[in-house]
């Protein structure tokens, strides 16, 4: 009995245990792994909104054919976009120049009511573009941090400033004593539970179109060399899905759409073809130009400027891998045909009461519109009209015979009829300062023929005439004198000779030798006079109503 009841339990026991056996089998039978689901993550992106808080005006309050731009649309915008894909998570980032060169309203305040908008609108995240360093890396460093300004103080000590509610990154402006970033050179944002990486940068070329004073103590390295080491810095901590918010751009050939890349063109091209593939999306600026484009397998993006476009960026990423496995873009128009957002509406009401009634005084009239569309010569008629002021300012005092102004300092047109010192400011919002020097006749030639190494041509005052021969070569950077293509200099008729010595008048900024005029820096006996709006308000009241300037002073030959 005993022998067959121990023959029992041996056998319930073996039976048990291949019972367990059979069910941890079942359990380690290899299954069919299911994927999770893709991540979809939506990226808003604008750029070059230069503190356009209200619609620009004129041809620059249009876009695509529609009128656009004013941050209570483009705030009711960006909240439209994101209410679309219903996703609480939406980011929105910006590429540079989103201060300097601003409308009066902001301007006036130093640029606090455009970065108090843009923060109420939402803004996740921005690079640093070539604009906000007009007044230098200190100033910087207070628009993101907060306080009052040192010399002018609260714009209104009851709401004293608390600094930007979004993050500027400056992954490639370093600071020389230290060798380290000005500001963060990027950051890591969670969406969705997938970690996306944002690189913030601006153009390495900044010092070259920035007054000196702006980038003092900072250098500036190259674009695809700094994004491809942040980049690899940032997949050793584990996030593969990486954005670049570029402030350098390019340009569609004629008749590209906003949605279009027809021939893309620019230094924007050279930088992404030398991105790492660990780069996915590019969102860029500078050049105020509109595209939507894939390079070398990633999309690259521009809104135009002025806040009259926003890019809708839609991204699909693996959260096994952290990787985007596809991103589509499309430009949307900041059409005025919605509600204004509510908020942004009281804040440019309450800025307009402290800027008070000195942005509606009337300071003179055109005859007629006196835009910067420019000739087949590169001259405009606006920007010959503010050489024109800029001579007359300085003529009799300082004993010019002869201005030029940088193109890219003349920011908006202006409309036939009455002319207030708003739109006057807007014309010219940089601060500059006229300087008077001496250029001996060799030095002016060689300051001319620097525009076709610059690419950049100065608008001449009613008193300059000179040819360009279009068979004439151009110099080269190292030595812009060399060059064939300007001919037949004269000043109030007279050839220049180049032995002889001329009064010049430039602004500060080129006096500094700003836009590549490495010409102008060597001038001597430079005097530095007024504010040049104050230059261009004087000429519009001395010479009411004042017509379009012809573009009739260089020639081509």
């Amino acid at each position: 009995m005993a022998r067959w009841s121990v023959s029992r339990r041996t056998l319930l026991v073996a039976v048990g245990l291949a019972l367990v056996a059979v069910a941890v089998a079942a359990l380690v039978i290899p299954r069919r792994s299911v994927a999770p689901p893709l991540v979809d993550v939506q990226l808003l992106a604008l750029n070059d909104f230069h503190g356009h808080l209200e619609p620009p005006s004129g041809s620059s309050g249009q876009i695509d054919g529609v009128d656009a731009g004013g941050v209570e649309y483009l705030a009711t915008q960006l909240r439209l976009l994101a209410e679309e894909v219903q996703r609480p998570d939406t980011l929105t980032v910006a590429a540079g120049d989103l201060i300097g060169a601003s409308p009066l309203l902001s301007a006036a305040f130093h640029d606090e009511p455009a970065i108090e908008a843009l923060g109420l609108a939402g803004l996740d995240l921005a690079s640093v573009g070539n604009h906000e360093f007009d007044e230098g890396s200190d100033e910087l460093l207070r628009i993101q941090n907060g306080g009052c300004h040192p010399q002018d103080g609260c714009a209104d000590p009851a709401r004293p400033y608390t600094g930007a509610h979004f993050q500027y990154l400056s992954a490639n402006a370093f600071v020389t004593a230290t060798g380290e970033p000005l500001l963060p050179p990027y950051a890591i944002r969670e969406v969705q539970g997938v970690r996306i990486g944002f690189i913030g940068m601006t153009l390495e070329g900044t010092p070259a179109i920035v007054t000196q004073s702006g980038i003092e103590g900072l250098d500036f390295r190259d674009e695809a060399d700094t994004a491809n080491r942040y980049a690899a810095e940032m997949q050793e901590q584990g996030v593969q899905a990486i954005v670049v918010l570029l402030h350098e751009g390019g340009t569609q050939a004629g008749g590209g759409g906003i949605n279009d890349c027809t021939n893309l063109t620019g230094p924007v091209v050279d930088v992404v073809g030398r991105f790492s593939g660990a780069i996915d999306v590019v969102v860029s600026g500078h050049t105020h130009q509109a595209y939507n484009c894939v390079l070398d397998g990633r999309v690259v993006t521009s809104a135009s400027s002025f806040g009259r476009l926003v890019t809708d960026i839609d991204l699909r990423i693996d959260p096994s891998s952290g990787e985007v496995v596809e991103a589509r873009a499309r430009n949307v128009v900041v059409g005025r045909d919605v509600a204004p957002d509510a908020a942004q509406k009281e804040l440019i009401g309450y800025y307009r009461t402290l800027l008070g009634p000195v942005a509606a005084e009337e300071v003179g009239e055109a005859s007629g519109p006196i835009t910067r569309a420019a000739a087949p010569s590169g001259e405009t008629p606006l920007g010959n009209l503010t050489a024109d002021a800029q001579l007359a300012a300085t003529d009799d005092e300082e004993g010019a015979v002869a201005a030029f102004m940088n193109p890219g300092g003349v920011r908006a047109d202006l409309d036939a009829g009455p002319v207030t010192y708003e739109e006057a400011f807007t014309v010219q919002p940089f601060g500059n300062y006229l300087t008077t020097l001496d250029l001996t006749g060799e030095q002016l030639d060689c300051l001319l023929e620097q525009q076709f190494v610059t690419e950049r041509i100065l608008q001449p005052s009613a008193t300059v005439r000179y040819t360009v021969r279009q068979a004439g070569t151009p110099g080269s950077a190292a030595d812009p004198c060399a060059g064939t293509k300007v001919d037949g200099i004269t000043i109030g008729g007279s050839p220049v000779d180049p032995g002889g010595t001329y009064r010049i008048t430039v602004n500060s900024f080129l006096a500094g030798g700003g836009d590549g005029f490495s010409v102008l820096p060597r001038a001597t006996n430079d005097v530095v006079g007024g504010a040049d709006v104050d230059a261009l308000t004087a000429h519009l009241g001395a010479n009411r109503p004042v017509a379009p300037p012809a573009t009739d002073r260089i020639t081509l030959g």
